[in-house]
């Protein structure tokens, strides 16, 4: 017996400033970019922060190269959406380890940033059947719970606080990881839907080197777009599973 997935929540759009964090440059295209054009679109800030420069993720391309190429088309895939303020922490792509040393990094930016929303990937083991999660994804989407706290604390990475002017920040509401499997909360993206397209393909060289034949941008995203639109009332959604911060959340 087939039963029919429940009505997914509108997120709460009543804030001003986000902030972006992911492994990857490609990741906010994989899943999130054309919400992001309909916040920038409402005057919303957004602000991208990739932990990587995606460098080792061109098999036929030396780092040293991939990294510069990457970051480019990260620049201009951003720019489509209405990003353009976009951080690499440059670290070390493939290998990252959730620990103090990343959530020391992320509360730095988070401290710099000072958003009301911090949205990240799937940090899930899985993205909800057998295909497992990609371990850079997991790190970092566990850190950013966890340096959203952090940041809000003087007494944790206080040299931030003493040495290099990054007052606390204790302002976020929510951390929202889109792709999640356990998602329970979606926004309408039928309307900005061809500007996520027209950013993922920004990423050409990165999509060039995967070798998948035939890959075709606007396919891929409606296919994972349609079924949470159907859940929101809508033709193309994209979902979200949020994590309130704060007490009380």
């Amino acid at each position: 017996m087939t039963t029919t997935p429940p009505p997914l929540e509108p997120l709460d759009e009543n804030w001003e400033r986000a902030l972006c964090i992911v492994a990857h440059p490609d990741d906010m295209e994989f899943g999130a970019a054309a919400a992001v054009a309909r916040w920038t679109g409402q005057g919303k800030r957004v602000a991208y922060c990739m932990v990587t420069s995606g460098e080792a993720g061109i098999d036929g391309m030396h780092p040293d190269e991939c990294r510069t190429v990457r970051e480019a088309e990260q620049v201009e895939s951003a720019r489509i959406v209405g990003v353009d303020d976009v951080d690499f922490l440059r670290q070390p792509d493939g290998v990252l380890e959730f620990g103090v040393p990343l959530r020391r990094a992320l509360a730095a930016v988070v401290r710099r940033h000072r958003p009301d929303i911090v949205i990240t990937g799937n940090f899930s083991d899985t993205w909800g059947g057998q295909n497992l999660n990609q371990a850079d994804h997991i790190a970092v989407g566990k850190a950013v719970l966890d340096a959203v706290r952090d940041a809000g604390n003087r007494w944790v990475f206080a040299e931030q606080v003493t040495d290099d002017g990054l007052e606390p920040w204790g302002g976020v509401r929510a951390v929202w990881a889109f792709g999640s499997p356990a998602g329970e909360h979606a926004v309408d993206i039928t309307d900005t839907f061809d500007l996520g397209v027209r950013s993922l393909e920004a990423h050409h060289a990165y999509i060039d080197g995967l070798g998948w034949e035939n890959f075709d941008p606007r396919e891929f995203l409606e296919r994972f777009a349609r079924p949470p639109g159907s859940r929101l009332g809508t033709t193309y959604g994209a979902p979200f599973e949020v994590y309130p911060m704060g007490w009380g959340g």
